[in-house]
């Protein structure tokens, strides 16, 4: 007997999940439920057709419900909306949005991918016509109607995340002034302050007014235009704008679980188990509703990712149709554009591992994207998070202008397959100089990681120097001329790395000898040198470079 399948919502997880599930058996009922008017467009493109760089609205567009009906025979519903669950019966209660009724669907297997919308908080007067939120494509045409139809010469983006930076870019691509509003003290909360300061100078070139540490209280609508918004922020400063866009983060959609009484995680977000499977076994979850294992730790962590989702739905429909495989866990690894930049991460970061109180260490790379000596070569800087007793990867992030993709790409895998920072020397990577280096920077963070494991270096990090103690020695190894240029870290000593046999004498030896360079590596010489003549010593992992990202 062939089965039958409702799948709630549609896009990432749903879609996959309703493909899979036909390609496993050409027999069965399929059909999809999708509120709104689209099963299937790409919503992590939205913010790049309003700034213009995806110019036909029809490229978001990824499959209709015909071109879905024809290739995979599955019934689509647009514009029909889930009411309630019965778990116990096996139906739902659906409501035809356009014809204005509700009639009820039988299944075997139900498969639930609601997404996640939008977090608004409950401010006074955020309910306006000049302010917005960003999930699909209905929100994308109304937000490109207000800027056709009022003409802002000021946004503001509340919020710091993917869709916040991705809108004060596109919002900074129409000639709009902007100011983007963060309540914490950084952008891009998966990654660390040293790496999101990069990006908050980025911002700063692109004329973005950066407001971190604020928060939006409360908005009203001025008197003297209907165009216009005053804005009141924690800190009792007001500001004027024209367009506002909520992008304080995503919460769950979890109504219709918690109607049908199923099981919510400590997040908010519908339990599952590793094979898709709500606490009812024939209900099973998908996509950025549900809570999945966070790889390092396997415990409960939300992960609204594309694909993610698309491996949820893929592995739900499998299990539907008998396979015992699971789901292996979440890295979390991701990607965002800041206009010339790119900043990515994968695992956890040590905001994290602080939290969670995990023994860690980290090393820093700065390196060109490929052979400095041919066109084109542009900085990446790379923080490598490890396990200080096994060399077992926890995280890595990188920000720069090319090439981060693919270096977070390779640390992903990495961890993903058990591979130690001693492994990561060791990794054949291509090399030609438009693509790479000899020694890419990968092989960099593994060697140098390898190190600090070994003991062959005893790193130290920018937040330590916040007061040298009496028994220290902080010295500079780069040359005159890049000290007097970019300045030095107050309480240092300059000795460029050429001239520090010459100058041993001295150096005291009965103090501590913290040297750094530019990013690390004539500080690794120095250290080198000075462990080697019977010096107690330590490198700046980073850098001078790091520090000053770190201390922005």
């Amino acid at each position: 007997m062939s089965k039958k399948i409702l799948i709630i919502g549609g896009v990432a997880g749903g879609a996959s999940a309703a493909a899979r599930a036909r390609r496993l058996d050409e027999s069965a009922q399929i059909i999809v439920f999708e509120r709104g008017p689209h099963i299937s467009f790409a919503n992590c493109g939205l913010p790049y057709h309003i700034g213009g760089e995806i110019e036909l609205r029809e490229k978001l567009l990824l499959q209709t419900p015909e071109s879905f009906n024809s290739r995979f025979n599955v019934d689509i519903r647009v514009q029909n909306e889930i009411l309630a669950i019965d778990k116990q019966a096996k139906t739902v209660t659906v409501r035809d949005i356009v014809a204005d009724k509700e009639y009820t669907e039988s299944y075997d297997a139900l498969i639930l991918s609601p997404g996640a919308g939008p977090f608004v908080p409950p401010i006074s007067g955020v309910r306006n016509h000049l302010t917005h939120t960003l999930r699909n494509v209905p929100d994308m045409d109304a937000i490109i109607t207000s800027i056709e139809v009022n003409k802002p010469q000021h946004a503001t983006v509340c919020g710091g995340g993917f869709i916040g930076l991705e809108m004060a870019e596109a919002l900074r691509h129409r000639d709009i002034a902007v100011t983007l509003v963060e309540l914490a003290p950084q952008v891009m909360a998966p990654v660390d302050i040293e790496i999101a300061n990069v990006l908050h100078e980025e911002l700063k070139q692109h004329n973005v007014d950066l407001k971190l540490g604020k928060a939006l209280q409360a908005v009203a609508e001025t008197t003297v235009s209907d165009s216009s918004l005053t804005l009141t922020l924690n800190d009792g400063s007001t500001l004027e704008t024209n367009l506002l866009i909520m992008a304080v983060g995503v919460k769950p959609e979890t109504a219709l679980a918690v109607q049908a009484g199923l099981e919510l995680g400590d997040f908010g977000g519908i339990k599952v188990n590793d094979a898709m499977q709500t606490s009812d076994e024939s209900i099973f979850a998908v996509g950025d509703a549900i809570e999945t294992a966070e790889f390092v730790t396997g415990e409960a962590m939300l992960a609204p990712l594309a694909g993610p989702a698309n491996r949820q739905g893929r592995l739900a429909a499998n299990v539907i149709f008998g396979s015992d495989e699971t789901y292996k866990k979440t890295q979390g690894t991701a990607i965002c554009k800041v206009f010339d930049l790119a900043v990515a991460s994968t695992g956890m970061n040590e905001k994290t591992l602080l939290r969670k109180k995990m023994p860690y260490e980290k090393v820093y790379v700065h390196a060109m994207s490929h052979a400095s000596y041919y066109p084109g070569a542009h900085p990446v800087s790379l923080k490598l998070l490890f396990n200080p007793e096994n060399g077992k990867i926890l995280g890595a992030q990188a920000v720069g202008k090319d090439g981060v993709d693919k270096r977070i790409d390779v640390l992903s895998v990495a961890q993903r397959a058990g591979l130690t920072v001693y492994d990561l020397q060791d990794l054949e990577l291509c090399y030609a100089p438009p693509f790479g280096s000899a020694r890419d920077v990968v092989n960099q963070a593994g060697l140098l990681a390898s190190n600090v494991m070994k003991g062959d270096e005893v790193v130290f990090h920018s937040a330590d120097i916040k007061q040298l103690a009496d028994n220290q020695l902080l010295i500079d190894v780069r040359t005159e001329h890049e000290v007097d240029n970019m300045g030095m870290i107050p309480g240092a000593i300059n000795i460029p790395v050429d001239d520090l046999r010459a100058n041993l004498c001295n150096i005291d030896k009965q103090k501590e000898i913290l040297v750094y360079c530019q990013v690390g590596l004539r500080g690794h010489v120095a250290s080198t040198l000075l462990k080697n003549s019977g010096y107690k010593v330590k490198n700046l992992t980073g850098g001078f470079k790091t520090w000053k990202a770190f201390n922005y």
